[in-house]
């Protein structure tokens, strides 16, 4: 006799945010799936020899018939946070979940929880999952692995527009409509936000929250939406957001990674990415270690894929090549539809 049990807890996500992160409003989605196995022992044969010739009695082996229980990796992630996961499996970080369970011979198994202010604390450290796909390197609340890549925020125009804008000392600037993630309503958060205001660039400034709008699908492409549409002339926006929108506009864009301002030595523009797992949890990160090392180009063809703008070498990319993988010609490194995401390097 076996019985098998799938339990969904979903309790739907609603829209808002506080300035910042989670708060309220918002509960995880925790998918699980767990079978056993009741195996009945199967006690003496009954007499079946003519003659009275007794059958040998056959016990229950529990070593010959039991498996172990299987590994199960549990990884926390955003059910709606393009190109980084959603609950369909569609983000990268979804891609190469997938791809590491695979080789871990590991079952899958998500808790879903919108990445805002409180996310780790309510997930990772709580032990409601093991493993978060993307952390920035060195984050103070996880442990993290190796970083497997580095990005950067650009600037992303339509194609034409602005063209070699890399600067916020651009002249330029001061007479365009400029987009930015926002993060607080006081826009104190966002490294480009500060950037702005330090120059005293404020009010041809507009807004776009991180979070956006949470009961609309893929809330951070809005941004990229308004550099297509012209609400904006050009929005300065994080690399894998930027990368992976334009790659699907309509209209042709140009992203240019971000010059750091030299005023500015305290404030980052480029992120080496990691994995991220509970500190102590020296075995896992070693294995995750490893297994990022080991699989560098599978890695790198899946970013690839979803055009993220890379600071870092790719595996097999020769020394002195463009590290953005951006073609000199301004095409899209991919080779996809010419009306997609156009790449210039610095």
């Amino acid at each position: 006799m076996c019985s098998r049990s799938d339990r969904r807890a979903a309790t739907p996500v609603a829209q808002g945010f506080s300035p910042g992160g989670l708060e309220q409003g918002f509960s995880p989605v925790r998918v699980q799936q767990r079978s056993s196995v009741v195996v009945a022992a199967l006690g003496l044969a009954a007499i079946a020899c003519v003659g009275a010739c007794r059958a040998p009695a056959r016990t229950f082996d529990a070593k010959a018939v039991s498996a172990p229980a299987p590994r199960v990796l549990r990884v926390c992630a955003d059910p709606n946070n393009l190109p980084f996961s959603n609950s369909r499996g569609e983000g990268f970080e979804d891609r190469i979940a997938g791809l590491l369970a695979r080789d871990l011979h590991a079952r899958l198994e998500y808790t879903w929880w919108a990445q805002r202010r409180g996310f780790i604390r309510n997930t990772l450290k709580a032990r409601e999952c093991d493993v978060v796909m993307g952390l920035p390197s060195g984050v103070e609340m996880a442990a993290t692995t190796r970083p497997y890549y580095r990005s950067t925020y650009v600037f992303v125009s339509r194609a034409g527009r602005a063209p070699g804008m890399d600067s916020f000392d651009d002249r330029r600037l001061r007479t365009m409509k400029i987009g930015v993630q926002i993060i607080g309503d006081d826009y104190a958060n966002a490294p480009p936000a500060h950037a702005l205001t330090s120059r005293r660039m404020i009010r041809n400034v507009v807004g776009y929250p991180v979070y956006g709008d949470y009961a609309q699908p893929d809330p951070p492409r809005r941004i990229i939406d308004g550099v297509a549409s012209g609400q904006v002339d050009v929005a300065v926006v994080w690399g894998p957001l930027a990368g992976f929108f334009a790659s699907r506009s309509p209209v042709p864009l140009q992203l240019t990674p971000v010059v750091a301002p030299a005023d500015l030595p305290f404030l980052p523009f480029t992120f080496d990415i990691a994995m991220g797992v509970r500190r102590g949890d020296k075995a896992l990160r070693t294995e995750l270690d490893t297994w990022i090392a080991a699989h560098r180009q599978e890695l790198d063809q899946i970013l690839a894929e979803f055009h993220i703008p890379r600071v870092d070498r790719p595996a097999g990319r020769p020394p002195g090549s463009d590290p953005t993988g951006a073609d000199p010609t301004g095409s899209d490194p991919s080779g996809s539809d010419p009306k997609g995401v156009q790449i210039r390097g610095k």
